[in-house]
């Protein structure tokens, strides 16, 4: 499935025209990695990078702290929730970066991947999701 789904994001990225040297997914706890068995943006964005012809790395940014689920929480609480939660590993530096997260709701994750990327020295970074989730689906505003 996540091959199906880059296919389908291939033509708009390269639309976008971002100069992405690498593209890095946003990594799962450890205790919700094990309960999966995989990273569900892993799927989809390597195949995409591939499609691309740019560096996947899967192990781009790591995480520093688990984090409680997003689900239920406000705006406020997630961003909070994230908050230095992520760290990213050596070779980033001069890199524009593409993060990849499977859903957006308030965009804290990947402003705190963002910030991880560029705190090791990545020139630029883009951020694309697979959706992008409504605020009456469930989010509380703050």
């Amino acid at each position: 499935m996540g091959e199906a789904l880059a296919v389908q994001m291939v033509s708009f990225v390269r639309e976008l025209n971002w100069p992405i040297d690498m593209i890095v997914p946003v990594p799962l706890g450890k205790q919700r990695l094990k309960e999966r068995g995989y990273n569900q943006v892993g799927m989809i964005a390597k195949p995409l990078a591939l499609a691309l012809d740019v560096r996947y790395v899967s192990n781009g940014l790591m995480r520093r702290k688990e984090t409680r689920s997003q689900v239920g929480l406000s705006k406020q609480e997630r961003r909070v929730n994230v908050r230095e939660a992520f760290q990213a590993r050596a070779g980033m530096n001069g890199k524009n970066i593409l993060v990849m997260d499977d859903v957006s709701t308030t965009g804290s994750t990947l402003s705190s991947s963002a910030e991880a990327l560029y705190s090791s020295g990545a020139k630029d970074v883009y951020a694309l999701t697979v959706a992008r989730a409504l605020p009456h689906h469930g989010l509380q505003h703050a």
